[in-house]
């Protein structure tokens, strides 16, 4: 196989909401008090929502920027490349970038919808997140059902109402719902209750996959306020494997054993220690804790539940037989900071020395087509689906980093207001 022949599907990426997006969705007698955009005299365009904001940081949608005017500053939609908006635009994007498909998370609302649990009005709160959805599932995913899989937000507050959206939205055809890595951190019932249950009951009957994004319990691990960005950013993986085993030793996949996880943004090269280790203490301890994972070890649990990505991870490519390598997905993480867009699959491909084509196809988009249920080539031929027939189709799209006309990053307490804008959204 050669790079130009892969295919390629990325599990995660990210949707900067356009300002239009409720117009056709939210009921209208919540029209005048859905989210909307201002424009703030200072700069920024910011989501006004009840009596708060939630901007559009800077770090979420830098593709195509400069790295040096990369920051936590709010942005404008001027000063954004159209396809971090623009469904039209943003699949041009991801055809100049050899991708064929991808799962498109929320921005303003926050990962897994925090925003709109923190409203006051849950009726409002609700109203808006049904909008989302149907926008996301009709008009965003729906415009181009062979390139996005759709995923919905959940209702945090109410275990039943979250159960009664996941059955709503399965039936128009969405099999993923985003949630959080760790409820509790929301002021939430934890995985160890048996609160969640009718929501994973009824994303276990719908066959809906529960993604938890790296950030989606509104908290990132932070050593020190004074410490540079880079040592959080480095960080974030450790979310992953709290929730991971968090997850592995709570009753919730015992009670439910057709329920599909899927950690987003959280690597694969830790996987292997972390459910060794779960194992060894499983084996060594539970005779006295008494933990009953109906006879199965933690590491079972997980090659059967759980599903894991990366966007560059070469040690956990090299490990993949022990990482499992029929659940490990490929993300580009378009249009964040983190992103190897438009190059990914060059990216990618370094990892891939001395990998079998059978291994190359399960991990770049045979794994999320399983996972998701998604089947692209019945609306696209597969010959017209590999990087090298999307870049053919893409050769008018312009990929040249180039300014967009942002302020320039500057130091100072960097890492304390990247946590705070991972806890609230609001850049202190």
């Amino acid at each position: 196989m050669n790079l130009e022949d892969m295919i390629l599907i990325s599990v995660d990426d990210h949707v900067i909401e356009p300002p239009n997006m409720f117009d056709a969705h939210i009921p209208e007698r919540y029209r005048d008090r859905a989210p909307r955009i201002e424009k703030q005299p200072d700069g920024g365009d910011l989501w006004k929502y009840e009596d708060g904001y939630a901007p559009n940081v800077g770090l979420n949608a830098v593709a195509g920027c400069p790295p040096d005017e990369y920051g936590l500053d709010p942005t404008e939609y001027a000063q954004m490349r159209p396809g971090c908006y623009d469904v039209h635009q943003r699949v041009l994007d991801m055809s100049a970038g050899g991708v064929l498909a991808g799962i498109n998370f929320p921005t303003f609302p926050h990962f897994c919808g925090q925003l709109f649990l923190r409203a006051s009005d849950k009726d409002l709160a609700l109203a808006c997140v049904r909008a989302y959805n149907d926008w996301h599932i009709l008009e965003w995913a729906g415009a181009y059902p062979d390139r996005l899989i759709p995923i919905s937000l959940p209702v945090l507050w109410d275990a039943e109402l979250a159960a009664a959206e996941v059955r709503r939205v399965a039936a128009l055809g969405c099999r993923a719902v985003t949630f959080s890595e760790n409820p509790l951190k929301l002021g939430l019932p934890d995985y160890h209750s048996d609160y969640w249950d009718p929501f994973f009951k009824a994303c276990s009957e719908t066959g809906v996959v529960v993604c938890l994004h790296i950030g989606s319990s509104s908290s990132m691990q932070i050593t020190s306020p004074s410490a540079p960005p880079e040592v959080m950013i480095s960080l974030t993986p450790v979310n992953s494997m709290l929730a991971v085993t968090d997850l592995i030793y709570s009753q919730s996949l015992v009670r439910f054993p057709d329920l599909q996880i899927a950690i987003s943004e959280g690597g694969n090269g830790w996987v292997p220690y972390v459910i060794e280790r779960a194992d060894y203490v499983y084996d060594h301890h539970h005779a006295w804790t008494h933990t009953d994972l109906g006879g199965r070890r933690p590491s079972q649990i997980y090659r059967e539940q759980m599903w894991t990505c990366f966007i560059d991870d070469p040690v956990g490519v090299r490990v993949r037989d022990l990482v499992g390598v029929d659940r490990m997905m490929w993300e580009l993480d378009y249009p964040h900071s983190d992103s190897t867009w438009p190059h990914g699959p060059e990216a990618l491909w370094k990892c891939f020395d001395g990998v079998s084509d059978e291994d190359i196809d399960k991990i770049t988009h045979l794994n999320a087509m399983r996972c998701y249920g998604f089947d692209p080539f019945s609306v696209r031929p597969r010959e017209r689906s590999t990087v090298g027939a999307l870049r053919a189709e893409a050769t008018g799209v312009d990929v040249e980093v180039k300014s967009m006309g942002r302020r320039k990053a500057e130091a100072g307490d960097a890492a304390g207001r990247l946590a705070a804008v991972a806890s609230t959204g609001t850049p202190k």
